[in-house]
């Protein structure tokens, strides 16, 4: 059971420190495919920390080149200081958070102060500024018909220790600035998105006299049961249509994959391997299940049909591949490069691809786990833990961009976006 934990659990990420962009990745996209872009706030009390997330909402689309300057001007006027006229666009913009928050932007060419896009946002509260940002650079991005990138607007989902034997599970903007508490008191775990409207969750409570999964709806709390089962239990991939879950049990002391039918509530035994079968993903229309087991001896990625016993082993670097997931072809997975037995070791996040075999890295440096792919696949997140410091990381696949956020807190258990 030790084994089959340390697999799903992985490493658990401790608290950090303030932590700057991932330096080990120097590959960029060429500066010319992206548009550059300055910045001119208008707010009467000018905030650094908004004005960072807005830099980081530019980076890690991959389609600007944003000037770093906080520069302060009045958002009324078409007026161009010659100093911006070098970048291709000009976003001006004021927030007002005395009573709520009320952002209002405007695009203009560089060049001659032509207005691109004007659009003002509000909120009742302060809390969610964050989001407000993210939604204008994401029209900005729609505006100029550059590739989606709407996974900035969703909430990331965790669970993190409070204290030993107790979590809580909480809601995030990517860029952890905005965090809330949705379920806490006890033992809760292995939080997963229900649908892609991000109206619902399933977790598991380990708070009864065995380990029950339950879905809970965000926004009015109700909460019901779905599945309770010996040893342990995790919800590890949803269907798209909502109606079929991929489980992690092991009612009889061995951990294997089931799928259960949310309508009839009956369970198809995927897996059946004597020994450790964790952390399954649907992949191939949903006819096949991507997942970690130790078959060869050591945790690795294979791939199964749902209907047939017909499996493959699709990762062949590293020998400790202990997380994973999957969209489309494309497949993301944390491995061990270092073995030390009473020291820190080095897990760096590979990105593959199931059809060629290629395989890549994200991350070269410190301890990577987590991979998750955003909803179009386009960005992979991931927790880093270097030294005494956490970050939670981004890199986007198309443009090699790459961001880390500090996060400050206890340790992380699990994550979903």
């Amino acid at each position: 059971m030790r084994n089959v934990l340390f697999i799903l659990v992985s490493l658990s990420i401790l608290s950090g420190t303030l932590f700057a962009v991932d330096a080990t990745l120097k590959i960029e996209k060429d500066v010319e495919q992206r548009a550059r872009i300055a910045l001119v706030d208008g707010s009467a009390v000018p905030d650094e920390r908004m004005f960072k997330i807005l830099l980081s909402d530019l980076k890690i689309s991959g389609h600007f080149l944003a000037n770093k300057t906080h520069n302060v001007g009045d958002v009324t006027s078409s007026f161009i200081l010659p100093v911006l006229k070098n970048s291709e666009y000009v976003l001006k913009y004021t927030l007002n958070q005395s009573n709520g928050s009320k952002l209002l932007v405007r695009l203009l060419k560089a060049s001659n102060g032509t207005q691109l896009f004007k659009k003002s946002y509000a909120i009742s509260g302060t809390a969610k500024t964050p989001f407000l940002l993210h939604k204008a650079i994401s029209d900005i991005n729609k505006v100029l018909k550059y590739p989606d990138i709407s996974w900035i607007n969703r909430y990331v989902v965790y669970a993190t220790y409070s204290k030993p034997g107790l979590s809580e599970i909480r809601l995030a903007d990517y860029t952890f600035n905005y965090r809330k508490t949705i379920v806490r008191g006890g033992l809760n775990l292995f939080p997963k998105w229900a649908n892609a409207k991000q109206r619902s969750l399933y977790y598991t409570s380990y708070n009864g006299l065995l380990p029950t999964l339950y879905k809970l709806d965000i926004y009015t709390g109700a909460k019901s049961k779905i599945i309770s089962s010996e040893g342990m239990l995790v919800c590890s991939d949803v269907s798209k249509d909502g109606s079929k879950l991929l489980l992690t049990m092991a009612p009889n002391g061995q951990a294997d994959i089931y799928e259960l039918n949310l309508a009839s509530r009956s369970k198809t035994r995927v897996t059946k391997f004597n020994g450790i079968d964790v952390n399954g993903r649907y992949t191939d229309n949903e006819q096949r299940v991507l997942f970690v087991s130790n078959r060869l001896g050591y945790a690795n990625v294979f791939k199964k049909s749902i209907r047939s016993a017909a499996t493959s082993q699709v990762v062949y670097h590293g020998r400790n591949n202990n997380a994973c997931d999957a969209y489309g072809d494309k497949i993301v997975y944390a491995s061990r490069e270092s073995n030390h037995a009473f020291g820190d070791n080095t897990f760096n996040i590979y990105l593959a691809s199931a059809s060629s075999g290629s395989t890549r890295p994200i991350t070269t440096t410190g301890s990577n786990q987590f991979p998750r792919f955003s909803r179009d696949g386009a960005v992979v997140l991931f927790l880093k833990q270097q030294g005494n410091r956490t970050s939670v990381g981004y890199t986007n696949l198309a443009s090699f961009q790459s961001l880390l956020f500090p996060y400050s807190g206890n340790k992380i258990q699990s994550i979903d976006w």
